[in-house]
């Protein structure tokens, strides 16, 4: 495949959009609500939520959407569900109202449980990233640039452990194990920890704690067609929609899958 999909160009286009909402509360002095669960919420988000449902709708065929920011449709519905959009229109809440930019818009198509379409928006900087099926990852530096297809990388000696800002570091002895005591760490927000394994700048990121399935659907399908994977702790792919709760497993994202991640994950002892 030598050009960007036209499908995922244009679920970019929805992205940017959004994007451009989120920008214009981003340069203002906004306030910060708390919802039920205690993380933030913002004017931003809601406005990325409305562009991008506003968006998505208006595309043939129309399909159900699963957004953070929307009230999620019973499990009864949802089991029904074989095509719909997964969205978190502001991934990165708390470092969007830290203004550090680390920050990202997530749409991705889910096909029989699989995530066979993402995007990924920064909207401080413009990065771009889409992916489909089988056509390969693509990333575009910033609104109007040219589309560079990219590529996870072999395991580098030392690993480069892309890790969260937000959370704490419970998880060392468990990455001491996996990658060994040199390793080196890139401190990165949201879903950016993916596309950065993605375009081959690191080789890992390992994820305790609680995610939901918005978080990981895009930026999963865009490290899978840059041939990297997201694993659940047993090694097995990701999957979604699969029950009631929309929480997903602890995982680890890896760029490089000739690696028996599965035996090493059992080394830790965790599993």
């Amino acid at each position: 495949m030598s050009s960007v999909p036209e499908f995922a160009r244009q679920i970019g286009e929805i992205a940017h959009a959004a994007g451009e909402a989120i920008m214009a509360i981003y340069r203002s002095d906004f306030s910060v609500q708390t919802k039920a669960d205690t993380s933030p919420l913002t004017a931003a988000d809601l406005a990325a939520q409305q562009v991008i449902m506003d968006g998505l709708s208006r595309l043939d065929p129309p399909l159900p959407i699963l957004s953070e920011e929307a009230k999620a449709l019973a499990w009864s519905q949802r089991q029904h569900w074989s095509r719909y959009w997964l969205v978190d229109p502001l991934d990165g809440t708390r470092e969007f109202v830290k203004r550090n930019g680390e920050f990202t818009v997530n749409i991705a198509l889910i096909d029989d449980r699989h995530t066979v379409l993402g995007v990924v928006l920064a909207p401080v900087t413009g990065e771009l990233y889409v992916a489909e099926q089988g056509e390969g990852a693509w990333l575009q530096t910033h609104a109007g640039a040219d589309w560079q297809r990219i590529h996870a990388r072999a395991l580098a000696q030392p690993p480069v452990l892309a890790g969260s800002r937000s959370h704490g570091s419970e998880q060392t002895a468990m990455l001491q194990t996996l990658l060994g005591e040199d390793h080196q760490r890139v401190p990165l927000g949201s879903s950016l920890k993916f596309c950065l394994i993605a375009r081959g700048a690191a080789d890992v990121y390992l994820r305790l704690g609680l995610t939901s399935e918005w978080d990981t659907a895009a930026a999963q399908c865009v490290l899978q067609e840059a041939g990297g994977a997201v694993l659940d702790l047993q090694g097995k792919p990701f999957t979604y929609n699969r029950g009631e709760s929309l929480l997903n497993p602890e995982f680890i994202a890896v760029g490089d899958t000739s690696v028996d991640w599965a035996a090493r994950l059992r080394t830790t002892g965790y599993v």
